[in-house]
């Protein structure tokens, strides 16, 4: 009796989703989740460095800075690695090295260790999230691609969350030292659960020989049957030469150069802009007269709606063009930005400015992941998740210097976030224009 070959998309798109499949995204969420603690506990830990070492708060820049640089140059290692030796394994890899360079926090000696040390944290983390997504991508039916991996990538946003309520339970008994320590032995316990339990890539291991064994383990994992063959899809666009390239040329040759160019803008922009307002809003809330506290609880509204307009992001790009869903989430985030200024001494309508402007903004970069997953090759996924992000990441660390600069420049909290909107126009209209390129092909 002869087996049927399949593909790895056939084997994922079955009606029924496997718990292999549900195992994976899990795993992924708790990758993620490591990510979105150690963005919110340093945060935590600032005023006891500030107090402990004498230090100013220029000098405290540079300690949040070396971790956003560490992670932007850890997208770009770690995302062409991902695409030679696999996604799990980068995952692994990045797990031990945050976790050490997290545990080094903990006995900085000096602030120039720490910032040593949180790039090197930084670097090691960059390889994780961009393989939890991708992998995640991997791994959903087509049908409900981005919704799966829209609520694996809440595992950040729990992190976020939780990242403040540990940092609480830790620092009366342990200080800020102990929130390190925290950070790198969660990823560390994590590793060998991920080495053991997370499946590879099938997309990944299709048609490579090396890689053989392992795809006919997964395959017993995901049906019961390791015998049938597995064969790589490879899609009628790409010639004979675009087999043989590297992911790097992949993502400037012919058919998806203009795609690259314009997702890398959305991306700089977007990140820009969020850590321009995350950054910056507590202050502008206070200097109005708002206490810490009503401050703290308005900026809550920016993940919060983030996650509510992630959700419904993810509906809508399971249903139709994804670019144009963003484009549309970019509209609201633009109008709502701007509007922030305008209602900044006004509680019940900062409340809702906020809000709106998280589930815009947010809710794109979230959709924004899901979409650059699905729309490379699989030889080439990694790394276009991974630079993305990293360049994005560059956005970010321009965004947090520059929000106060424009502030003083324009005297004017509502002309100043006129301006932080423009950028999320820009963000849009590069999202619009991919929809109107690949068009006939969306992600």
């Amino acid at each position: 009796m002869q087996v049927q070959a399949t593909t790895p998309d056939n084997v994922m798109d079955r009606q029924q989703i496997s718990s292999l499949q549900v195992l994976t995204l899990m795993l992924c969420f708790l990758v993620v989740a490591a990510d979105g603690f150690d963005v919110a506990s340093v945060g935590y830990v600032a005023p006891l460095l500030k107090k402990a070492w004498s230090l100013s708060p220029s000098q405290l820049g540079p300690i949040f800075g070396a971790g956003l640089f560490g992670l932007t140059v850890g997208s770009f290692l770690f995302g062409p690695l991902a695409d030679r030796i696999g996604r799990k394994r980068v995952i692994v890899i990045s797990l031990i090295l945050f976790g050490i360079g997290s545990l080094a926090c903990a006995y900085a000696p000096s602030p120039f260790w720490l910032i040593v040390l949180r790039f090197a944290t930084g670097a090691g983390l960059g390889g994780a999230m961009p393989n939890a997504i991708t992998l995640s991508s991997e791994f959903s039916p087509t049908r409900s691609r981005a919704l799966m991996v829209t609520l694996m990538f809440c595992g950040f946003t729990l992190g976020l969350a939780f990242g403040g309520a540990i940092a609480s339970i830790l620092i009366p008994s342990f200080g800020w030292q102990g929130v390190f320590i925290f950070g790198g032995l969660f990823p560390l316990c994590l590793t060998p659960i991920v080495w053991l339990f997370l499946p590879e890539s099938l997309r990944f291991m299709a048609g490579k020989p090396r890689f053989e064994r392992e795809a006919r383990t997964v395959l017993r994992r995901l049906t019961g049957n390791e015998d049938t063959p597995l064969h790589r899809v490879v899609p009628e666009e790409a010639s004979a030469d675009a087999a043989q390239e590297t992911a790097v040329k992949t993502l400037f040759n012919k058919r998806y150069r203009t795609g690259t160019l314009l997702l890398w803008v959305a991306f700089f922009c977007t990140l820009w802009v969020y850590y321009q307002i995350a950054s910056w809003l507590p202050t502008v809330i206070t200097e109005a007269g708002i206490d810490a506290a009503h401050a703290a609880r308005v900026g809550a509204m920016l993940p919060l709606g983030g996650t509510i307009g992630s959700l419904i992001n993810a509906r809508l790009m399971d249903r139709t063009n994804p670019f144009f869903v963003l484009g549309g989430s970019y509209a609201v985030a633009a109008v709502s930005i701007a509007l922030i200024g305008l209602s900044i001494n006004e509680p019940l309508w900062v409340y809702v400015t906020v809000f709106w402007a998280g589930l815009g903004l947010s809710g794109a970069q979230t959709g924004a992941n899901v979409l650059v997953a699905g729309f490379y090759t699989t030889a080439a996924r990694a790394t276009g998740v991974s630079w993305a992000l990293g360049v994005g990441r560059v956005g970010s660390i321009i965004g947090s210097m520059t929000g106060g600069i424009l502030l003083a420049a324009l005297h004017s909290v509502s002309a100043a976030f006129v301006v932080f909107a423009v950028p999320v126009v820009i963000a849009g209209a590069a999202m619009l224009a991919n929809g109107w390129f690949y068009r006939g092909n969306p992600a």
